[in-house]
């Protein structure tokens, strides 16, 4: 509709535009008319494309910002989780190292038991065979004590040539030997 009235007036040739257009070449008229023209497809571009495609592109831009802002905190949030990841891991490392370490003590008291209770078997057995020494010493000498009480009896049944009794005799070497242990 409006190029036909463009076409109109153009067409018209005697007309206010003609009378502007210069001989020379330099077309006012012309140039007034493409003038109205854009500025009326402005005015319709902004009224029906401006409108919308700057709502398409403020939707456009809110939902770059929100994308950002999501990325924002999903580093954030990733952040926080490795922060997190490395706080258990110090933990972990903490609590074997503390693992190791009442390992290692409980160890060395098992080892101190151990070593005790040796030692007191060892003692227990070195009283042990020394009471058994202390008796087999004393049947020793209590055998020694009456073999020599009965060669005793018998040296001396035979240089005095009479015999005593057996009681008196025994009585009188074991006098006698008491007399001689206790001379040492």
């Amino acid at each position: 509709m409006l190029g036909n009235t463009f076409i109109l007036l153009s067409a018209n040739g005697g007309g206010f535009l003609s009378s502007l257009n210069n001989p020379d070449g330099l077309n006012l008229g012309d140039i007034i008319v493409t003038i109205v023209f854009f500025a009326i497809l402005m005015v319709l571009l902004k009224k029906f494309a401006w409108g919308p495609l700057m709502g398409i592109m403020d939707q456009r831009a809110e939902l770059i910002a929100n994308e950002i802002e999501a990325a924002e905190n999903s580093r954030l949030e990733s952040h926080k989780l490795l922060e997190e990841q490395r706080a258990l891991l110090k933990e972990a490392r903490e609590n074997a190292q503390s693992i190791v370490e009442n390992a290692r003590k409980q160890g060395e008291t098992q080892r101190e038991e151990l070593i005790t209770a040796a030692r007191s078997e060892v003692n227990r057995m070195k009283e042990s065979a020394t009471l058994e020494i202390a008796t087999e010493k004393e049947k020793a000498v209590a055998a020694v004590r009456e073999e020599f009480v009965s060669l005793s009896i018998l040296a001396a049944s035979k240089v005095l040539g009479k015999e005593i009794s057996e009681e008196d005799n025994r009585a009188l070497i074991e006098e006698t030997i008491v007399k001689a242990g206790e001379g040492r």
